[in-house]
């Protein structure tokens, strides 16, 4: 799986809250949601982010409360993966069991810039900074979690294999 977009910068520590505010909470509908991603980290980011985009953050991207409507949102909004020095526990299961990539590297999390555009090898681990001619690398996602991207999430995978 080949994962290619221009990327948005956060840094640490980027809470769940600031993912999706708790005043959306009301709603589990995706497209709402979308509309509400990442505006308390930076309150036009909803209106500039298009499909496509990667979110580059640094370290304990999703912590805070579990919510599940934090990647939901982020996948909702179009964004293809997030690549993280690391990520809460809670939101790496969550972002996977809604078919959210993501991404563990130290290197790329520092030398990737907002605007940047980056070609991620979900396989391999690879990460190339297509603007700056750079690699970096990440860990690969395993063949299983793959299945779960490519199905949409655990739900839709496994309706698929209960055939429902």
């Amino acid at each position: 799986m080949i994962i290619k977009g221009r990327v948005w910068r956060f840094g640490s520590d980027i809470n769940t809250d600031a993912i999706i505010p708790a005043r959306y909470l009301n709603t589990s509908d995706p497209e709402e949601l979308a509309r509400h991603v990442m505006e308390d980290a930076d309150r036009g980011f909803p209106d500039k982010v298009k499909a496509g985009d990667i979110i580059v953050a640094e370290k304990n991207f999703g912590c805070g409360s579990s919510r599940e409507h934090a990647p939901v949102a982020i996948k909702a909004a179009g964004i293809q993966a997030v690549i993280a020095k690391s990520f809460a526990r809670i939101f790496y299961r969550n972002a996977f069991n809604i078919g959210l990539p993501i991404f563990e590297s130290t290197e790329a999390s520092k030398k990737i810039r907002e605007g940047d555009e980056v070609e991620v090898d979900a396989d391999t681990g690879t990460i190339k900074n297509l603007t700056k001619g750079e690699q970096y690398t990440a860990n690969p996602i395993p063949p299983f979690m793959q299945e779960l991207i490519s199905a949409g999430g655990l739900v839709e995978w496994t309706k698929k294999k209960l055939k429902i």
